[in-house]
């Protein structure tokens, strides 16, 4: 099957430091070269893949040093480009999440498969939908949809994970000192005061691997830096791939404490992969993602959050490991995929080759 995944273009594929949905779609794309697809990936110029790249931009938006950047003007050209060369694929798979492809390629949405990566209830996203209605979406939790029910939706995939690039060593490290973690980006919506609160009440240190985005300046500098000690709290700063598995893996458990209708949550399926527990918001997708006192604990309070701090010891990190690998691996993800581009191949007739055998778990 001829397949084009296009990316956002404001990390790299895969991104070298942040950047949850551009690493989904590398591990996508790789496994779907790997079972014998002609795959074209559209993203930025420093992007790294097996696949045929069309650098849609020489540096990505975030690592481009240049001054003034115009992200739409970014995207609209590279739309434009895959606009251009559809004719060469079977199905195209957009991975962005503001619907700007969709004036763009309205005269061929059946051949259009699109998974947003973010947060649905910004306020002009229904009315947008409702302008070029019938796209086939695609979620990535059922949470997700939620703000926008009336959507074409032909299928949700929960995001997968490269078990043999997360490998869980035996035993972790406890030599050190014990420690809570807290992985992601230090926003508003991630709440890492909430993070702070829990580890100074239940007497454990906080290490924070997080990123600090332009728009975060200020509630960093504000609110959370004057809460970083040194000590009890500890800003580690952003972390590449290696580093990430020892934070995650060394950490008695993740915090997370978002404030946020969050679509999936990848740290918190990261941390599951090295067997530990997380403490997770009953906010957006998590209920579907955290298997209760199994995997970890949803709450709803930092009084129940400190509760489960003692708990978390008591959870088996072999049967976490298990259950990731149950849930989120990347065969099961991409046999999802599969399914779903057999299927809407096999709808449109644009295929130039046999669609796939049909798997189970894809439409749904």
């Amino acid at each position: 099957m001829r397949i084009a995944q296009i990316a956002p273009l404001h990390e790299p594929v895969p991104p070298p430091l942040y950047g949850g949905t551009e690493r989904i779609v590398s591990t996508l794309t790789e496994e779907l070269v790997a079972r014998g697809h002609a795959v074209t990936l559209f993203a930025s110029g420093e992007s790294k893949t097996s696949a045929t790249l069309v650098p849609s931009r020489e540096r990505s938006l975030r690592l481009d040093p240049a001054p003034l950047k115009s992200e739409i003007a970014a995207h609209l050209s590279m739309l434009d480009e895959v606009r251009r060369r559809a004719d060469e694929f079977d199905i195209l798979h957009f991975h962005l999440s503001h619907f700007q492809h969709f004036p763009f390629f309205e005269h061929m949405r059946e051949k259009t498969v699109t998974t947003p990566h973010g947060r649905l209830d910004y306020v002009d996203l229904v009315g947008a939908y409702r302008r070029w209605p019938g796209f086939p979406m695609i979620s990535i939790s059922k949470r997700q949809r939620k703000p926008l029910p009336e959507a074409n939706w032909i299928g949700n995939v929960y995001h997968g994970l490269p078990l043999d690039h997360y490998r869980m060593p035996a035993e972790p490290d406890r030599s050190g000192r014990p420690y809570l973690a807290f992985l992601g980006r230090l926003s508003r919506d991630k709440r890492p005061d909430r993070a702070i609160e829990i580890a100074r009440r239940s007497g454990m240190q906080l290490r924070m691997a997080a990123k600090i985005g332009d728009g975060d300046r200020a509630y960093f500098h504000d609110e959370i830096e004057p809460l970083i000690d040194g000590d009890k709290v500890v800003y580690v700063g952003e972390v590449g791939e290696e580093a990430k598995a020892k934070f995650l893996h060394e950490a008695a458990g993740l915090l997370f404490p978002i404030d946020w209708p969050e679509p999936f949550g990848l740290v918190v399926i990261e941390a599951m992969a090295f067997g530990t527990p997380v403490i997770v918001w009953n906010e957006g997708a998590m209920p579907e993602i955290v298997d209760q006192g199994v995997t970890g604990f949803v709450v709803d309070s930092i009084d129940k959050a400190v509760d489960c701090v003692g708990r978390l010891g008591g959870l088996d990190r072999a049967r976490i490991r298990q259950r990731l690998e149950d849930r989120f691996s990347v065969p099961r993800m991409v046999d999802d995929y599969e399914a779903i581009y057999a299927s809407q191949v096999a709808r449109s007739g644009n295929g130039s080759r046999a669609p796939l055998r049909a798997v189970s778990g894809g439409p749904v």
